[in-house]
């Protein structure tokens, strides 16, 4: 854009000011470098201030020609926009890596063609993650292999995706990191870094009988939760038979009251799909 209007005006009074070509030339030369001068600087300006976005779309602008085609006020909101979506896709990523998925699930990839009591109108709501903005909990139940870890690292990639920071964990590794925690004096530094999260996943809890550090460190996180943040847990086992699972009973009910009486519940049935598909694999294996 600078450039052709420095074309035309150079065009226009060399024949006034009775430059030969050599002559004049130069000077074109020397109009035509100070924009381009101009553009590197306001580049490197763009990168000390972490701008990357702007740079980006400035730089492709620059080598495409489009800065001659558009106006001020669109180059502008050009640069905005890119500089938005390059910070919003940095953010997703770095809560993406934080959350430690197990899986790198998302809600498309599910499969609501398989029989195992999985609503597809259910999980879209869920999906929408009003229920963090609501600090209501879920709990995924169903057996070994069914997808009830995927399922929860779908909803939480989601739920990333929308800005949420989320934290996943398996229940047994979480409960013994908070016991070495305790061992080494980040026990503090470790509860409130939970706390903070708007969606702690907590994975195949259940598995083994709590001890009385468990349930304690189980009640205060649900405690601290509890109508502030949301939280999902995967089990095996029927909600029903948590009680024998904590133990005690006084802290059962403390803890699953807090737990159950909002949460939404999702009860996958039939056999492990891990094992359908190994079914498959060895069926197709015979057929061949």
């Amino acid at each position: 854009m600078i450039i052709s209007v420095v074309k035309t005006i150079t065009d226009k009074i060399s024949p006034v000011l009775g430059l030969g070509l050599c002559s004049w030339s130069r000077y074109r030369i020397l109009f035509t470098l100070k924009p381009i001068k101009m553009n590197e600087q306001a580049l490197q300006k763009m990168r000390q201030m972490k701008f990357f976005g702007m740079v980006r779309a400035f730089r492709a602008s620059m080598e495409n020609g489009n800065m001659d085609k558009v106006t001020n006020d669109e180059m502008v909101s050009i640069l905005i926009d890119s500089e938005w979506d390059d910070r919003n896709n940095r953010r997703i990523a770095r809560q993406l890596r934080n959350a430690r998925f197990r899986y790198k699930a998302n809600v498309e990839q599910l499969h609501f063609d398989i029989d195992r009591n999985l609503d597809k109108n259910q999980l879209m709501r869920l999906a929408e993650c009003a229920f963090i903005q609501r600090k209501e909990n879920l709990l995924i139940t169903g057996s070994t292999g069914i997808g009830k870890s995927y399922l929860a690292s779908a909803i939480g990639n989601q739920a990333c995706t929308l800005g949420y920071k989320v934290l996943y964990a398996n229940a047994t590794k979480l409960f013994s990191r908070l016991k070495m925690a305790k061992a080494d004096g980040s026990y503090i530094r470790e509860i409130a870094k939970i706390e903070r999260q708007d969606l702690l996943i907590i994975d195949d809890f259940g598995l083994q009988p709590m001890d009385g550090y468990g349930r304690s460190v189980l009640l205060e996180i649900i405690e601290d939760r509890h109508g502030n943040r949301s939280t999902i847990i995967t089990s095996q086992l029927p909600v029903a038979q948590w009680y024998e699972v904590i133990g005690e009973q006084t802290v059962a009910d403390a803890i699953l009251d807090r737990i159950v009486h909002d949460a939404h519940r999702i009860e996958l049935l039939g056999e492990s799909l891990r094992k359908s598909q190994k079914n498959k694999i060895t069926e197709d294996v015979e057929t061949i």
